[in-house]
């Protein structure tokens, strides 16, 4: 048997529901190719293999990345690329890193500090070695095998991890929690201000398509259920806990008409905006009922344009 026929898949993996698309990519681009700046939907990590890549963003404004020099942009920051010479890297995106080392990762992020100069990683050998296996496997195998793809993942996190000085690794995680933490921020303070899902993009500069990826990236459930589960907990609370009239609730959560918010609590909770206070002011729990139907009310109509 010769060394070709040893290293060559011998299965068809095209039909398999396994596959992974996405995750790691293996990228190779000729000089002067451009990627204008576009929000990142996901965390990701770039790896160059080969040439020179100019990126742009808040970490690395005009910074040209090196054959073995290894990025991280963080979910919802900004990225523009140019080809300077023909290169060659791969991508890693994620939304949450393999739990390999969880104390090893809180110690990292705990540690995690501002530096002054972002400056990019450099791979280290036994991280070389696996990029190479890497960069060789994506090039000939498509599609990928997603269970080899997720132990290739869990190898890359751990040798990020465990063979980086603390202080080098904490700095290059840095951007990870304060992306998160100010996008977070951003949905708290405003969602309960904006009456659509295109109204709360434009709001903190998004596209709506960019802005219901991102959200479900990191949030895991679409960005209109999760508003009208906000909504809902809010409703709830206002006729239980407080004495603000009826109408007026009606009109904070955007309902056009109180008929229309009367079906709205009866599909959420079951009874009438009325009775539920009633009903909360005798000492009954009232609790949220619906949140399979999407947003629709029995009218057929979404609550507050979502």
């Amino acid at each position: 048997m010769t060394m070709d026929t040893c290293c060559t898949r011998q299965i068809n993996c095209t039909t398999c529901p396994k596959i992974s698309e996405g995750v790691l990519v293996y990228n190779q681009f000729s000089q002067g190719q451009h990627f204008p700046a576009e929000k990142c939907t996901q965390n990701c990590m770039i790896f160059m293999l080969k040439g020179d890549l100019l990126i742009n963003s808040a970490e690395y404004p005009g910074t040209t990345l090196h054959s073995n020099q290894i990025i991280l942009q963080a979910i919802g920051s900004t990225m523009e690329l140019l080809a300077l010479t023909d290169v060659e890297y791969i991508v890693y995106r994620f939304t949450e890193l393999p739990a390999l080392c969880e104390e090893r990762y809180k110690e990292i992020l705990n540690r995690s500090e501002a530096p002054l100069t972002y400056t990019p990683l450099t791979a280290i050998p036994k991280l070389k070695y696996l990029l190479k296996d890497l960069a060789e496997y994506l090039r000939e195998q498509s599609p990928a095998c997603g269970k080899y793809i997720d132990i290739k993942c869990q190898e890359l996190v751990y040798i990020l991890t465990c063979y980086y000085p603390l202080p080098q690794i904490s700095t290059f995680f840095y951007p990870i929690s304060t992306y998160t933490e100010s996008f977070h921020y951003f949905v708290m303070q405003n969602y309960d201000k904006v009456k659509n899902v295109e109204e709360f993009a434009h709001l903190g500069g998004y596209t709506t398509t960019t802005f219901r990826r991102l959200f479900k990236n990191m949030y895991n459930v679409p960005v209109y259920e999760w508003i009208l589960d906000k909504k809902r907990e809010g409703i709830l609370n206002d006729l239980q806990h407080t004495k603000q009239r009826i109408s007026a609730i009606s009109a904070r959560y955007g309902f056009d008409s109180l008929s229309h918010f009367a079906h709205f609590c009866k599909d959420s909770f079951g009874d009438t905006p009325r009775s539920l206070r009633k009903r909360s002011a005798n000492g009954e729990r009232i609790t949220i009922i619906c949140k399979e139907k999407a947003g629709e009310d029995n009218s057929g109509t979404k609550p507050a344009d979502l």
